[in-house]
């Protein structure tokens, strides 16, 4: 079980003043807290990396016995294609072999309101998917794109097989399409085929006024079958990673009940909006959902790692995935 560096969003870049928990300001600091707490690599973001920091990256990863994933924006247009290039070849230098990517930063049923704007959207994600499949396929580096409470299952395979190569894939995220009313066991098994990467995660929920609260929770405490997601993805690709993506947050507002959030959504039956709302009721979190608006900084700082050594926990003694 390796670790995405989400799952130390409150530590990342942290400005805090903490011993126990001082901030981690790049990928060597974080590599280095993953060995020690016993992880078996990390995802992490390869953004402006220099060809020097990518040795001194591959020469710890080496040293330490972890595997690395990067984590990759896409180019936007034909002007992007450079640094895109730039960033696939210090990945590589640093010794990944997977690069993780999202075609969308927000949430689908917050950033469009219409079916139109959503197009645009797809048509530009599709553009720059094919720009970057170019690139990977010229380096030989697999690019992975996350379910990112962006695509429905069904269109992420639909836009990998419009892809055609053998270079891109899927990073399959356990838990975020519950916010778009599919069930994570339904995701898995579309998805797991063309998966070359992970985002394990379990998940809470609970009924609000306007629809149902979603919330990562510690792995084992949720409603996601984590045991037969992993090895439905080992079925298909033995040599899968598996990556712990512990966010520790707010629960989200999923406005399922409210015309707005259905802007974009013309293929969703009523039963699928029921099977979901049914699920919550019947599988409902037991006490609060995990929050932080109360938590000043270091114990937010705290109650993030706690979080994350659970789920490790729970990974090696119930998933089998160890270091």
């Amino acid at each position: 079980m390796g670790i995405v560096v989400h799952s130390y969003g409150a530590r990342w870049n942290s400005k805090v003043e903490s011993q126990k928990y001082p901030g981690f300001e790049n990928a060597l600091q974080l590599i280095a807290h993953c060995h020690e707490i016993g992880a078996g690599g990390v995802q992490v973001g390869v953004n402006n990396w220099t060809s020097d920091f990518a040795k001194k990256v591959r020469d710890q990863r080496e040293k330490l016995g972890l595997y690395l994933e990067g984590s990759i924006g896409l180019p936007k247009s034909n002007e992007d294609i450079d640094k895109f290039e730039k960033e696939v070849l210090a990945a590589k230098e640093a010794g990944a072999t997977i690069l993780r990517t999202v075609c969308l930063g927000g949430r689908r049923y917050e950033n469009f309101k219409t079916g139109g704007e959503f197009q645009t959207f797809k048509a530009n994600s599709i553009r720059s998917l094919q720009l970057a499949a170019a690139v990977v396929k010229k380096h030989k580096v697999k690019l992975a794109i996350e379910n990112h409470k962006d695509w429905r299952a069904a269109e992420l395979v639909e836009i990998i097989k419009g892809l055609d190569s053998e270079w891109v894939g899927v990073t399959l995220d356990f838990g975020n399409n519950i916010s778009l009313l599919e069930n994570s066991e339904d995701v898995i098994a579309l998805l797991a085929p063309y998966a070359f990467s992970t985002h394990i995660k379990d998940m809470g929920l609970q009924l609000y006024d306007k629809g149902f609260l979603l919330s990562e929770v510690p792995l084992g405490e949720g409603v996601v079958d984590l045991q037969s997601g992993v090895a439905l993805c080992r079925k298909y690709n033995p040599n899968i990673t598996f990556n712990l993506e512990m966010i520790t947050r707010d629960p989200l507002e999923i406005p399922c009940l409210e015309e707005e959030y259905w802007g974009t959504f013309d293929s969703i039956q009523g039963k699928e909006l029921a099977g979901i709302l049914r699920m919550v009721n019947d599988k409902s979190f037991a006490g609060e959902l995990p929050s932080i608006r109360n938590l000043d900084p270091e114990q937010r700082l705290a109650y993030e790692e706690a979080n994350v050594l659970s789920s490790l926990q729970y990974s090696e003694r119930r998933l089998g995935l160890v270091r």
